[in-house]
């Protein structure tokens, strides 16, 4: 089983390709987005800031792009071209983000990348995790990144056993073109392949395989009011 980052995402088109390099694991690629956003900076606005929205000094900005109004960059980050920065959205630092992005109210960003074409559009936390091209997150999902037990190392759930990530902080890889329903949570170490479908409100961990569905099965009783 391959956990190589080719194996997840089409890098052909993402500017920041490189970031991938030498990363045997597709985790790998979280220990080293602080370094990289920071040696690749070149502070710039070249989009357009609504009136009240807040661009930090350590931020560069892609033509196209839009911060709407109440919107908070606080940076160090990399946004790219024809991004939507809605209002509401924190983006904390950190945070490389590609291009035709969208990061929407009430959505928070830290340590995470985004390639082409994802959207974090409502609702959402991204914390310590990789969103691949065309991912997108349903209102309200979660990937959570902190484990609440005393052993903090996030190890991964594999049908072939368990794999040491080495990390602490570790939210969700999720490959190209997957979707996640409103309100699902991603446990800290979930990966997610590319082309899976991920019904509402389900609560996920460990290793989801390439073109798969996961459906959340529930019963509904329905009684007559008495």
């Amino acid at each position: 089983m391959s956990f190589a980052p080719e194996d997840f995402f089409d890098l052909t088109k993402f500017g920041h390709r490189a970031i991938f390099s030498d990363c045997t694991e597709v985790w790998d690629v979280l220990r080293k987005v602080a370094a990289y956003v920071r040696q690749n900076l070149r502070p710039d606005v070249m989009g357009k800031v609504e009136k009240g929205g807040f661009v930090a000094p350590n931020v560069f900005i892609g033509s196209g792009t839009v911060v709407e109004t109440f919107a908070y960059v606080r940076g160090p980050a990399i946004i790219g071209r024809n991004c939507q920065i809605r209002s509401g959205a924190y983006i904390r630092g950190d945070v490389l983000i590609g291009d035709n992005c969208v990061v929407g109210n009430s959505t928070e960003l830290k340590n995470t990348i985004m390639l082409n074409g994802s959207a974090a559009p409502h609702y959402n936390y991204c914390g310590d995790s990789v969103l691949g091209n065309n991912v997108n997150l349903g209102a309200g999902t979660k990937l959570s990144n902190y484990k609440i037990a005393a052993d903090k190392t996030v190890r991964l759930k594999t049908d072939s056993g368990i794999i040491d990530t080495g990390l602490d902080k570790f939210g969700a890889i999720l490959g190209d073109n997957s979707t996640s329903g409103c309100n699902s949570v991603l446990n800290p170490g979930t990966v997610i392949g590319r082309n899976v479908m991920i019904y509402a409100c389900a609560a996920l961990r460990g290793y989801i395989p390439h073109d798969t569905i996961v459906k959340l099965r529930q019963t509904l009783d329905l009684a007559p009011i008495r």
